[in-house]
């Protein structure tokens, strides 16, 4: 959404179909985790590029619509459907082996920190790619970019599709990580808890999206007594932060980033 200008209001639900792919492959077929995370990621990548075909000639609040229908599909797909545990989700989802030892705690967590930090330089591949500048093409104007050659169909279906595959993987770790998924887990208010990372740290950087994650993760963390409150934090948060720095944190032409600059050069003179 923020390289490609492609707005997703449904993000929690390719989170979930990479989760329901990892649980499923992992419980029922008794792959390992290794298997089930490419696996994870090639299926929402694949349908991610399904929407992304279906969508190529909505725009802004119809493409806006259009995603959070498809949130709203496919978690009563999962409820309904015995495949996907129906209201009883999957259970007994194992944790990744390495030498025939379980990782979990820390160890979990050093092993999607590895994998965030190559999804980070994928992100940072691809941004620098021709996809990359067709993208931000895209992004400020469809028919300027059409004008000047730029296949504008096949690389809205692909900024659906790499979005979709991302959320994947996280379903993935998610599903390993928790040992138990449920059809709620992906819901709309989680969508709208994923946007309001990105529109936090800033929408159009990688650094934005991270630390934004934080952010919102911290928040209901710091204010425990409001845990029930936090998807009417997040609204409140998503309209304070259009008003007032639309651009978030760490986006582009950010404060933030500016004051950054201006320290690093300082200390760079004084050296």
């Amino acid at each position: 959404m923020g390289r490609a200008g492609q707005v997703n209001l449904g993000q929690a639900a390719f989170v979930g179909v990479g989760a329901m792919t990892s649980a499923i492959l992992a419980t029922k077929y008794n792959l390992s985790f290794w298997v089930c995370l490419p696996a994870a990621a090639i299926v929402s990548f694949i349908i991610g590029s399904l929407i992304g075909v279906i969508s190529i000639r909505l725009r802004h609040d119809f493409l806006a619509i259009t995603t959070i229908g498809f949130n709203f599909i496919v978690v009563y797909i999962f409820l309904y459907y015995e495949l996907f545990g129906a209201s009883y989700g999957i259970i007994g989802i194992p944790k990744p082996l390495i030498m025939g030892l379980k990782i979990r705690g820390f160890a979990y967590a050093l092993l999607s920190w590895a994998i965030l930090g190559l999804a980070i330089l994928l992100a940072r591949y691809l941004d620098r790619s021709w996809m990359g500048i067709a993208f931000e093409s895209i992004r400020e104007d469809e028919d300027v970019s059409e004008s000047i050659g730029i296949n504008v169909k096949k690389f809205k279906v692909l900024a659906f599709a790499v979005g979709a595959m991302y959320g994947g993987i996280a379903g993935s770790l998610l599903a390993h990580f928790k040992g138990y998924i449920v059809y709620s887990d992906f819901s709309f208010p989680y969508s709208i808890m994923i946007l309001s990372m990105s529109i936090v740290g800033g929408i159009d950087t990688i650094a934005g999206a991270i630390a934004g994650s934080f952010i919102v993760i911290m928040l209901p963390e710091i204010f425990r007594p409001l845990m029930e409150y936090r998807m009417i934090m997040y609204s409140a948060l998503i309209i304070v932060m259009l008003f007032v720095r639309p651009q978030g944190l760490l986006g582009r032409e950010s404060i933030v980033l500016e004051k950054i600059r201006a320290i690093l050069i300082e200390t760079e003179k004084t050296r």
